[in-house]
């Protein structure tokens, strides 16, 4: 969005110091900021005042500061009382200019997939702008809104959260018209407490929607549809029970785990291929049918865009060595139900031998022990061997290393026919193991 540096300080009730030019979106890194840009310097383990003078050499034109601007830095400076609330300031000025549909999705597993498999959907019919990455926080989902397009027509939205209150605080940011709930799992257990206070903090999205709004809910899963008291928006249900509005029947996975299947909907029935690789991808898939169905997209483009869709990396990529090795990359983040759906997604690979390279699944919270067993457990009724890379919890029956060179020494020589999934939480930065196979 362009937005003038006066429009900025009126929005964020700061001060203007130098001339009033424009912007066409943010930046919270001064190693990605780029010509036109505002930067915004968060005050967290490192200051990010430090680099305001990088981000303007890299061609930032504005920059917010909560203290006197340095008159050495040539730039546009809007003084501020503090720079992430100014951030979420801008966020909320920029929402009240979108005429169309801002979609928010929240849920313990999927978030992100469903996020891509929602932009695919409404980039058939919307001029649509969408969370990059896992840009889901107080200071990603501004960043966001910032960087839409001036003609955006629809804004897809993650938002995650770290306990009570939050996922209400970035709605107050982007007043969503459209919720998506995808799943209420027992993940982040050390932040929320019980599974009730996961449900509790993922159904403020429900809550914050207006009565002209839509709530699209996950028939498969009682605390997701339970939200449906939660919120004056008119309901669709999703999912693979037969009461569900949008649904899926006939469901088959081809050689590289990509779904097929038939999608029946108030709108119409349509057959659907999907690009995004796993079974469990059918659910999110069906969350965005009925996102996009709900604000009038025909059901042929969303089976269009559904293929289409622009997936995020580190999640199943499928590859083969020259050496005729599959490699599931699914690397990107991990806890108990992700685990599951990995590891029966390597299951249904035709292969000679099956590996899975797990490391930590994390913020589980006194759960963490007996989920590691029992994904472990899963594992060994599934055939597959079990190299576990620092991480003792998942028991005595699995091989365990330190380090991603002996996650790979552990493996072995691998040749035609095996296939290696590699999976664990974010800090396990396990895509290591799979770059070094490739």
């Amino acid at each position: 969005m362009h937005l003038l540096a006066s429009q900025i300080a009126a929005a964020t009730g700061g001060t203007l110091h130098g001339p009033d030019v424009t912007v066409d979106s943010a930046s919270i890194d001064s190693r990605t900021a780029h010509a036109g840009q505002l930067f915004v310097p968060i005050v967290a383990a490192r200051d990010g005042h430090d680099f305001i003078a990088a981000a303007v050499d890299a061609g930032s034109t504005v920059y917010l500061t909560d203290r006197e601007p340095d008159p050495t830095i040539a730039a546009t400076a809007v003084r501020v009382p503090d720079t992430a609330a100014a951030l979420a300031d801008l966020g909320r000025a920029v929402r009240a200019t979108l005429p169309g549909s801002v979609v928010g999705v929240t849920g313990s597993v999927g978030k992100t997939s469903t996020k891509d498999l929602l932009a695919g959907v409404f980039a058939t019919r919307f001029r649509t702008a969408s969370s990059q990455k896992s840009f889901n926080n107080e200071l990603g989902l501004p960043l966001t809104l910032l960087g839409a397009p001036d003609d955006t027509e629809a804004v897809i939205l993650e938002m995650g959260a770290r306990g009570v209150g939050h996922i209400a605080e970035l709605c107050s940011i982007a007043s969503p018209t459209v919720g998506v709930l995808t799943r209420v799992e027992a993940v982040h257990l050390e932040m929320f407490g019980s599974l009730d206070g996961v449900a509790r903090a993922k159904g403020e999205l429900v809550e914050s929607l207006p009565s002209d709004g839509l709530a699209v809910l996950n028939a498969d899963h009682p605390l997701v549809i339970a939200m449906r008291d939660r919120t004056s928006a008119r309901v669709l249900t999703y999912g693979l029970d037969p009461t569900a509005e949008v649904r899926a029947t006939d469901v088959v996975l081809d050689d590289q785990l990509r779904a097929s299947f038939t999608l029946h909907s108030p709108w119409g029935s349509v057959p659907v291929r999907l690009g995004a690789r796993g079974e469990h991808q059918v659910g999110n898939a069906l969350a965005a049918a009925a996102a996009g169905g709900g604000v009038g997209v025909p059901v042929e483009q969303i089976a269009a865009g559904l293929l289409a869709a622009d997936l995020s990396g580190l999640r199943m990529e499928l590859s083969t060595t020259d050496a005729g090795v599959t490699i599931v990359n699914d690397a990107y983040n991990a806890n108990p139900t992700s685990m599951a759906a990995g590891l029966s997604a390597l299951a249904r690979l035709t292969a000679a031998r099956r590996f899975a390279v797990l490391g930590t699944m994390a913020e589980l919270g006194d759960d963490g022990p007996a989920a590691h067993r029992e994904v472990a457990r899963l594992a060994t009724d599934l055939g597959i061997t079990v190299i576990a890379v620092d991480e003792p919890a998942y028991g005595d029956d699995v091989t365990h290393v330190s380090g991603i060179d002996a996650a790979v020494d552990a493996l072995g020589p691998l040749g035609e026919g095996d296939a290696v999934l590699v999976k664990g939480s974010r800090v396990a930065a396990l895509e290591r193991v799979a770059d070094a196979l490739a």
